[in-house]
């Protein structure tokens, strides 16, 4: 199963929905490379929206700990939204919710990067 990646713009944030399966190999590596990409065209404001994210494994925890670091190191923020209850279970386990802002809805990640981030977004 391929992980699908969709991005859209909203306010100047750029909101990543990834559907599948985060795990070593191809998948992971599309991940890390559109991160790259978002970054190098100047995205500043980066959501990744796990609604639809099936499965994950060490390898995938580690790209999205890459992601991070590289978002930071450059400037940015890469937060992440729509966990579900395992996805968060391991990252409460693996201690990664202290390294990432995670936020409930699509709507509150992109909020938190201040008011000017959300205006019509229902």
């Amino acid at each position: 199963m391929t992980m699908t990646i969709t991005n859209k713009e909203i306010d100047g944030v750029s909101v990543v929905a990834l559907d599948g399966r985060i795990v070593l190999g191809e998948e992971s590596n599309s991940l890390r490379e559109r991160v790259k990409a978002l970054i190098a065209e100047g995205k500043k404001k980066i959501v990744l929206n796990m609604a639809n994210v099936k499965y994950i494994d060490s390898a995938g925890l580690g790209i999205l700990v890459a992601a991070h670091v590289s978002s930071k190191t450059q400037g940015a923020a890469l937060h992440l939204c729509n966990l579900g209850e395992k996805f968060h279970d391991v990252l409460q386990l693996t201690r990664l919710l202290t390294v990432f802002s995670v936020y409930d809805s699509e709507n509150e990640a992109i909020r938190s990067f201040g008011p000017n981030s959300l205006t019509a977004v229902v």
